[in-house]
């Protein structure tokens, strides 16, 4: 990924995304997005975490069975795995606890780490705390929002998550905003900016429309003609 698309991408949400893969596929529909409602703790406006998985897994409900020893090993080597990541990179961590997720690994300290560490970003099914101190730049996308780490630890590292339907694999291309994500498949990667670009002169056909002061039914019912013959 080039470092112009990637910025490109930043400038874009997620459903535009979205929608931009099946423009360069030619065809509609595809499996990679996440289904259900996340949270953002990002103010609106917020550029796009765009960025490749570092993944791991976690749970928080019970206490770990394995020895302290072994705990402090695993965390400390998601640590590593997490500041040696390729740049850009997202934190991807699936909550094992799901749909009870009760732990809450991403807040204040962990976020400053994370970001420290050069990453864009974190995406979850899990718990995140500490709003007001996560910073703007850092957007965390999750599941929930609760008050307490209660016994969250890390169970995993660098396998394959799956958050809301989504299957991530390590060092997959992510967009992330606070709609959801989406996994960018390599096959469109050379295309997209100009998939992107085709999609926003197909939408501004029906949007530049609707903005005319004269605008009513006849001019609404030409403009989706358009439309339609247009996109995918």
């Amino acid at each position: 990924m080039s470092p112009s698309l990637l910025d490109f991408l930043r400038k874009v949400d997620t459903p535009t995304v979205c929608n931009a893969i099946e423009i360069a596929r030619g065809k509609r529909g595809f499996e990679g997005y996440t289904r259900g409602t996340l949270l953002s703790s990002a103010p609106s406006g917020t550029p796009a975490i765009v960025g490749y998985a570092c993944t791991a897994k976690l749970a928080g409900l019970h206490p770990p069975v394995q020895s302290p020893e072994a705990v402090r090993k695993l965390r400390m080597d998601y640590y590593r795995a997490m500041a040696e990541a390729p740049k850009p990179s997202i934190a991807v961590t699936e909550d094992e606890d799901f749909p009870h997720c009760v732990g809450a690994f991403w807040g204040e300290i962990n976020t400053a780490v994370h970001k420290s560490f050069g990453m864009s970003g974190v995406l979850t099914n899990g718990v995140m705390r500490d709003l007001d101190q996560i910073p703007d730049t850092f957007p965390v996308i999750a599941g929930s929002i609760g008050p307490s780490h209660a016994f969250v630890h890390i169970t995993e590292v660098g396998s394959e998550v799956e958050l809301f339907g989504l299957k991530i694999r390590p060092g997959a291309l992510l967009h992330a905003d606070r709609h959801g994500a989406v996994v960018i498949p390599d096959d469109v990667i050379p295309t997209l900016a100009k998939a992107i670009n085709e999609l926003i002169r197909i939408e501004n056909i029906v949007i530049s429309a609707a903005h005319r002061e004269d605008f009513d039914f006849d001019i609404f019912t030409e403009a989706w003609a358009a439309f339609e013959d247009a996109r995918v």
